[in-house]
């Protein structure tokens, strides 16, 4: 017998669940804390194009299409979006959203936000954007330098500011990306997202409330989050175990197991869209850092060929990153839109081989080379820079690594400035497609183009250039990803990039609190419940 229950009825029941839910969440409410090994060292969302800076940034800004937990896109400050061509995309702004300052967002912060995007180091994000016109104050079209079959995936990080603040502040022009020019909007926020900074202590901590007028309807149930910097991984466990922090970033490896095993804590693992990789510089006639004066021994692909059969990738999975990581021949993670698994075989090294091209380009005792490192950026980013120093030793190659902050570290190697011989260098496209990488890193450097903006070591080849405009626009799919392969194997026939292993994200967590581990190393808070 089934019973009939009137709308009247449920509308009232699904009212009363509402505000039981409601007061439930706010009897709840928690603090939370977590600590990574380096820092957001800017809180400007145009000044670079840092997975992590921008991943912290996003529980602050918003974008116009935001990713869910499993990176599937939907609706943000943009709550529909639509082709009206092969070339232009509508965008319906949501209404009803105010920044955190209380003034109101609409088409013209989305404008100033796009204006401001494009002078800063995030301007890759747009640079198949020929224009972007206000129709009215909730509805901006955006006019693609012909058709952009991802334009909605290309957006999800790039963050929209109130015009009004920014302009108020002195802050209408981006910080640079190597962090030597501050504006007001380096250290101060001021966005439409689920929390909001309230103190800052750059390298330090950060601390994070939650921002009551959020246009959304909260699912966590977090009041204040404090974000410390631990750069040392043994303080970090430490912190961890002695309860000083609820979830830690960048467990290492050899901790794992300890972690698991402990009463009141967990081990979150899964894999990352981030692949880490070698560049040496093939841009200068001289290195800046080597032994070897008057020309540059990386401009032959002889030498960045031998290079590529010496690093053991296999034993550095082993040996230092303990199995949690997957070594790899291709610079895209297997969850990337266009992976090939036929580029990604990973290379057997031969030492014999590498050994005979290093002496047939003119280099047969070798030569030495600073490598540029970071030792709070990526799991063991360190220690990996040491495991690459043994494999190039054994055909000559005498490796120095340079381990620095990643702050110290951006300064030196991002532009304009591209200072350093050889670097250890990872990257998470932004769209989650082949195409970002391409035109980002392995495409030649145009800044006017926006191509090639983090090519660290100035890899160019006319072929790749031209599959990368041939991508940007093909709306085949069969076509494009036929494009995206022929581009990655003739990287790989270069040798200009070394790739080392696609990450692995591992977090150390208390056993109360729910978290998701997006693919992409974020940790959106605004998905975190406290127990």
């Amino acid at each position: 017998m089934h019973r009939f229950t009137s709308p009247k009825a449920v509308g009232a029941a699904a009212t009363a669940a509402l505000l039981s839910a409601t007061l439930a969440s706010a009897a709840h409410a928690a603090n939370m804390s977590f600590a990574t090994p380096g820092d957001a060292y800017t809180l400007d969302p145009h000044a670079i194009n840092n997975t992590f800076v921008l991943s912290i940034l996003g529980n602050v800004y918003e974008p116009l299409v935001r990713r869910a937990g499993d990176l599937s896109l939907e609706p943000a400050l943009a709550s529909a979006w639509k082709q009206t061509d092969p070339s232009t995309w509508r965008f319906d702004l949501r209404r009803g959203v105010k920044f955190q300052d209380g003034s109101e967002f609409n088409a013209d912060d989305v404008v100033f936000s796009f204006d401001r995007a494009r002078a800063g180091g995030v301007k890759n994000m747009l640079t198949t954007i020929d224009s972007l016109t206000k129709v009215d104050d909730y509805t901006i079209d955006i006019k693609t330098k012909g058709p952009d079959p991802i334009l909605p995936q290309e957006l999800t990080s790039w963050y929209i500011m109130d015009s009004g603040w920014a302009e108020k502040n002195n802050a209408a022009k981006p910080g640079s990306a190597d962090n030597k020019t501050e504006t007001f909007a380096s250290r101060n926020t001021n966005g439409t997202g689920p929390f909001k900074v309230v103190e800052r202590d750059p390298s330090v901590k950060t601390i994070f409330e939650k921002n009551a007028t959020w246009w959304d309807k909260p699912v966590h149930n977090l009041d204040k989050v404090t974000f410390f910097v631990i750069p040392n991984a043994a303080t970090r466990v430490s912190a961890l175990v002695s309860g000083e922090v609820d979830l830690i970033d960048g467990l290492p490896p050899q901790d794992a197991e300890r972690i698991k095993t402990a009463e009141s804590l967990k081990v979150v693992s899964g894999p990352d869209l981030r692949v880490i990789y070698l560049q040496p510089d093939m841009a200068r006639d001289e290195l800046q850092y080597s032994s070897v004066k008057g020309k540059n021994p990386f401009k032959d692909v002889r030498v960045r060929q031998a290079m590529q059969l010496a690093v053991d990738v296999v034993a550095i999975q082993q040996k230092v990153m303990r199995g949690f990581s997957v070594p790899t021949g291709t610079l895209i993670a297997k969850e990337v839109n266009g992976y090939d698994a036929e580029s990604g075989a990973v290379i057997k090294p031969d030492v014999a081989k590498a050994k005979a091209l290093l002496t047939e380009a003119g280099y047969p005792d070798g030569f030495s080379v600073t490598l540029d490192c970071t030792n709070d950026r990526f799991m063991n980013d360190e220690a990996i820079c040491i495991g690459v120093s043994g494999s190039l030793a054994r055909i000559g190659i005498k490796v120095e690594p340079r381990a620095q902050t990643v702050g110290k570290w951006a300064q030196q190697i991002n532009p304009p400035g591209y200072n350093t011989s050889f670097s250890l260098v990872g990257y998470t496209p932004a769209t989650y497609d082949a195409h970002n990488f391409l035109q980002t890193i392995a495409g030649s450097r145009n800044a006017e183009a926006g191509r090639g903006v983090f090519n660290i070591g100035g890899y160019s080849n006319p072929k790749v250039d031209e599959l990368i405009a041939q991508i940007q626009i093909e709306t085949d799919t069969t076509k494009r990803l036929a494009a995206i392969k022929q581009a990655f194997q003739i990287i790989k026939a270069d040798a200009g990039f070394i790739p080392v292993h696609q990450q692995m994200i591992i977090w150390g967590v208390k056993k109360n609190i729910d978290v998701v581990q997006p693919a992409d190393g974020s940790l959106p808070l605004r998905l975190v419940t406290v127990k």
